[in-house]
């Protein structure tokens, strides 16, 4: 496998539902890779075999394989398209030389879809689009055409168009060649020459005609020689096609139907034949321990070096640690991790192929290839020749966008939370954060459905019990207005009483001015040893709240009065007086709850602004104002986080998964009226 011209290394990306796994699964059958064609459905694929994708029926974590076929090795990424898991797939498209991206010919282009092509058009990654599914009832290559042309921003050109749809599909013909074939009808994938139908011979001119200008128009020698001679040669249409297809140009539009088998061959070619091989790619750009400018070619002349992109957690191989060999040879027992600055051994290297692992002895640019039982490398870390040092820039990840308060059983918390501290290495789109008034642990991702599977993950390996609850809001309570009033604790029951008796005034500060305690006493009306004891019990009460249990913030005290007894007062008697005074003039001055406002980008399609507006009003949002980038429009807002705790669930359901959003803390603002007396109601019943 030295020769890396003859390796390809491809994601199958596509929207949830497009028939991605049972494709790949095609794949590994028509080259022999596998001797049984698993299904998806009844759970005997060989890419989606964890218990939580089983049950589901969905990919939830990026599966991989190999496969041989004529004389190319080629290593196959097959990544979830719900949008719950599509960091998958997001890191996977910064991983590979080239992906295939499935359109379902029922559903069409969906929200995904268009996630997915904008992950293709910002790396310029070499693509392939399969049209799958064309034997399905209502199929339609037309009309999924169009809809790519229309709502993707990729250039597609036809080189495949099917004969029959949905019952009758049977066969494609091939623009370059203009030759028609029939699949075989046991699903073994392979075909047979036939003549083109009379019924098509019009669309085959008409798809070769404008083949042939896409092509052309890449190159300046070929558009010469299109227009001199109105016609490019077989040969001419491959290279041409190739060059355009590597630069990100160009994406070939191949037809199928993966559940029969129907198509996977000619797929097959056109991958080895079109997409980019390792060397045809651009070199590796990185930084020296100086952080200077370093490329890395992918040769294996060069030092070796790879990025990590994803660590798997397995409760008995332990740490999985899966890699992408971008230079160089790796052989041997040990690596450098550049990022980490310390060096690696480890045991056997093996390519996974599903669930199950091939041993090799060693790996070459274009490889994917995984070792276990690392102590210190995660995800992201370079590893490289130390002689030769070099660190790449991780792959950018997707920021989480729900939390949830998580927690265990009493016997379960510290397996729990062990536990959850693996699933961090495995998932990086994973947080953990104590929300500190609350005192909840919070756990965030990117979609509810993400967490639950992540509770289940972990059932299943660690033996934990995971729950999920709303995540309460860190209220805050203050005053709106200044008193002065008296707080007096006497209490006389034989033997030495307690008295402490002091007078304050309480006002309003600005929000976000915090506590302040003056003391303004005069003469010995409080002697010094028990003003401490005043604030402390006033800092108390304000920790616990008076209206609703919710701290109180941005408050002046100034202590302005009082007396003692010579032989009751003490520390106590003056900490509980001082405590009586602010609840009283809280009281007085006019307590108001107040809430978190979070800062919102929202970015979705035109279509969609006055539905996502209207939305934000009714949760009693502030648009602050609009941008535009890259045919979507830019929302800023500033809403309550009680009106948003669910909201990644709710934009996917208003755009259709088109739309995306982050938050971040904002501000306090008071609470209305009207939905603070529910909320003290709620508390006081709690």
């Amino acid at each position: 496998m030295q020769d890396i011209s003859t390796i390809r290394n491809i994601a199958i990306i596509g929207h949830g539902s497009c028939g991605k796994t049972s494709l790949a699964e095609a794949m590994l059958f028509t080259a022999g890779k596998i001797k049984r064609l698993g299904r998806v459905d009844d759970g005997s694929s060989v890419l989606d075999f964890e218990e939580e994708e089983i049950q589901r029926n969905v990919s939830i974590n990026t599966s991989f394989h190999t496969y041989s076929w004529n004389k190319h090795d080629v290593f196959l990424l097959d990544t979830p398209g719900d949008d719950n898991f599509l960091n998958e797939a997001f890191v996977a498209t910064q991983i590979v030389d080239s992906a295939v991206f499935i359109v379902g010919a029922v559903l069409g282009v969906k929200g995904q879809t268009v996630k997915f092509a904008d992950f293709i058009k910002r790396r310029s990654l070499p693509s392939l689009i399969m049209i799958n599914k064309l034997d399905r009832e209502r199929a339609s290559f037309e009309r999924t055409m169009d809809q790519i042309t229309e709502a993707l921003p990729l250039t597609p050109v036809i080189l495949q168009i099917p004969i029959g749809e949905e019952a009758d599909f049977r066969g494609m013909v091939d623009i370059i060649t203009g030759k028609a074939y029939l699949f075989d009808e046991k699903g073994s994938g392979k075909l047979s020459e036939t003549d083109v139908p009379d019924e098509l011979s019009d669309s085959v001119e008409l798809y070769r005609e404008g083949l042939m200008e896409n092509v052309a128009e890449t190159d300046d020698d070929l558009i010469e020689k299109f227009l001199e001679d109105g016609e490019l040669s077989v040969e001419d249409i491959r290279q041409g096609l190739k060059a355009g297809v590597a630069a990100g140009a160009l994406v070939p539009v191949c037809v199928g139907a993966a559940t029969s088998n129907a198509g996977t061959a000619s797929l097959l070619d056109c991958i080895n034949e079109f997409l980019p091989a390792p060397s045809d790619c651009a070199p590796m750009m990185g930084v020296d321990p100086a952080g200077e400018p370093v490329e890395r070619k992918p040769s294996v002349d060069e030092p070796f070096s790879a990025l990590v992109f994803k660590t798997m957690a397995d409760p008995y191989a332990g740490r999985l640690t899966i890699f992408r060999v971008y230079s160089g040879t790796l052989s041997g027992d040990s690596f450098y991790n550049s990022s980490k600055e310390l060096e690696e051994r480890f045991g056997q290297l093996f390519v996974i192929e599903g669930k199950e692992h091939r041993p090799i002895d060693s790996a070459v640019p274009g490889m994917i290839v995984a070792v276990a039982k690392l102590k210190e490398t995660t995800s992201g870390d370079t590893l490289c020749d130390s002689s030769a040092p070099v660190v790449y820039d991780a792959p950018e990840i997707m920021e989480p966008v729900i939390s949830y308060a998580v927690s265990g059983g009493k016997e379960d918390e510290e397996k729990l939370f062990a536990s959850l501290t693996r699933m961090l290495d495995e998932d990086l789109t994973l947080r953990l954060t104590r929300q500190e008034q609350t005192g909840q642990v919070l756990l965030s991702g990117v979609g509810q459905v993400h967490l639950e599977v992540v509770g289940s993950k972990i059932k299943r390996k660690f033996g934990a019990e995971m729950h999920l609850d709303l995540p309460k809001v860190p209220y805050k309570e203050t005053i709106k207005g200044s008193a002065r009033v008296q707080g007096k604790h006497k209490k006389q029951s034989g033997g030495r009483g307690q008295f402490g008796d002091c007078t304050i005034e309480i006002s309003s500060q600005p929000r976000g001015a915090g506590f302040s305690f003056e003391d303004k006493i005069v003469g010995g009306v409080i002697p010094q040893q028990y003003r401490p004891a005043v604030e402390k019990g006033i800092v108390e009460v304000m920790e616990k709240g008076v209206l609703a249990g919710y701290p109180v913030v941005d408050v002046k005290i100034v202590l302005v009065d009082g007396s003692y007894h010579t032989v009751d007062s003490s520390e106590m008697a003056f900490k509980i007086a001082g405590s009586l005074a602010f609840k009283k003039g809280s009281v007085e001055a006019g307590l108001v709850l107040l809430e978190p406002y979070m800062n919102m980008t929202i970015k979705v399609g035109k279509d969609h602004v006055g539905d996502v507006m209207g939305d934000l009003n009714a949760r009693r949002g502030k648009v602050m104002g609009m941008d535009a980038e890259e045919g979507k429009e830019i929302i800023n807002a500033q809403v309550p986080m009680a009106e948003v705790l669910r909201y990644a669930t709710d934009l996917t359901a208003m755009t259709g998964g088109l739309g995306t959003f982050t938050t971040e803390f904002s501000h306090y603002e008071e609470v209305p009226a009207q939905i603070a007396e529910g909320i003290v109601a709620a508390a006081a019943a709690e």
